[in-house]
């Protein structure tokens, strides 16, 4: 495996990174047997924008003894709401779920808050200049994430974002 710096933010991650969906309606088994795989091949960032409380039970079980090991790359504004997969800029929500995952994940901190789904200029300035980049700002303060990230599939607000310099880290989606 290949390891790079992440941007800026000078964390070391693997050139190959995991993302969460294959775990959904996985056994706690399963899990641990994907993250198994994930330490043995080298992998070492997992991104886990999946909202749904069964896999991020299971992937906390599977860290355990070994969460040192990843880099975690969790997403703000993604809520689990009426058994679905919800994006959310409700403050409240957003609170709760991030407290819901870092519990779930049986982890104090992550390395990556990733502000969820941006895909709009208007979505980006309620961002910037409302309570989730405040609430993410608060949280790189007190250390519970390493660095702000952001996921859109617009170029105009990934740019506006990386050129606010409030994100360490941008996941642009590309889907052909």
């Amino acid at each position: 495996m290949r390891y790079r710096a992440l941007g800026r933010t000078g964390i070391q991650v693997s050139e190959i990174g995991m993302g969460c969906e294959g775990l959904v309606n996985k056994s706690p088994a399963q899990v641990r047997e994907f993250v198994d795989l994930m330490e043995a091949s080298g992998v070492t960032c997992i991104d886990l924008y999946t909202p749904d409380p069964a896999v991020r039970s299971s992937l906390g079980q599977a860290l355990r003894g070994r969460r040192d090991r990843f880099v975690l790359q969790v997403h703000l504004c993604s809520v689990w709401k009426d058994g679905q997969y919800m994006r959310t800029r409700n403050i409240e929500e957003v609170r709760a779920a991030f407290e819901d995952q870092l519990n779930r994940l049986e982890t104090d901190h992550v390395e990556i808050g990733m502000i969820h789904y941006v895909d709009s200029m208007e979505d980006w300035r309620q961002i910037k200049e409302g309570p989730v980049m405040q609430y993410a700002l608060e949280l790189k303060e007190a250390g519970t994430i390493g660095c702000i990230g952001l996921s859109s599939h617009n170029p105009q607000a990934a740019q506006a974002a990386v050129d606010s310099g409030l994100i360490d880290v941008l996941m642009f989606s590309i889907n052909p």
